[in-house]
């Protein structure tokens, strides 16, 4: 039941969003010279001196372009944002990996003088067997 309700609300959002573009302004079947008076009983001769627009002079267009490219704008941000955190991450992870090769070494380093002071104990111990 739940399945199929989103399916239909799924549809209906994908129809309204492409019936928008259909009952948009400035719609491009519209003719740009259309005259009711010419189509009357009283036919005149007019001289029509309207130049054909081109696609950014039709309404609503200049609006869309604003919208594209702010949103053009709004990806160079976000990927500069992106930038800035990958530089950070490799900036962090050269630093990890620095301290976790300096921690191992000297962790090589702790355990050396362990053995060694371990090694002395065993001499030491050896010394005081053979003098008794």
């Amino acid at each position: 039941m739940i399945k199929s309700l989103k399916h239909v609300a799924f549809s209906l959002a994908l129809l309204l969003a492409c019936s928008s573009a259909v009952l948009a302004d400035g719609n491009a079947f519209t003719p740009l010279n259309f005259d009711d008076a010419s189509y009357g009983g009283n036919q005149k001769s007019v001289n029509s001196t309207t130049s054909v627009t081109s696609a950014q002079d039709m309404p609503g267009n200049s609006k869309m372009q604003n919208a594209i490219l702010e949103l053009d704008n709004a990806q160079v941000d976000v990927r500069n944002e992106l930038l800035n955190y990958k530089a950070k991450y490799s900036d962090i992870d050269a630093q990890y990996k620095l301290i976790k090769a300096e921690r191992k070494a000297l962790n090589q380093q702790v355990k050396a003088i362990e053995k060694r002071i371990k090694q002395i104990d065993k001499a030491k111990e050896k010394i005081r067997k053979n003098m008794l």
